[in-house]
């Protein structure tokens, strides 16, 4: 089911966000996608922007858009 994928790969990206910059889940969820794409954006080559590219973080966007 589309929900249950998203979930996962919600907290898996929170997960990260939290390891990489110290968030906490209330700073995770307050940030928009644009946010969290412009700071993965900011790291060259290591590995991050293959886990979560802008074509992945747009399609996921467009599948659950916030209104």
């Amino acid at each position: 089911m589309a929900d249950e994928r998203f979930g996962l790969a919600a907290v898996a990206l929170a997960g990260m966000m939290a390891r990489a910059l110290g968030w906490r889940p209330d700073e995770f969820w307050a940030a928009t996608p644009a946010d969290v794409a412009a700071v993965l954006g900011a790291w060259g080559e290591g590995g991050v922007e293959a886990a979560v590219d802008r074509a992945g973080l747009t399609a996921m966007m467009e599948q659950f858009p916030d209104g």
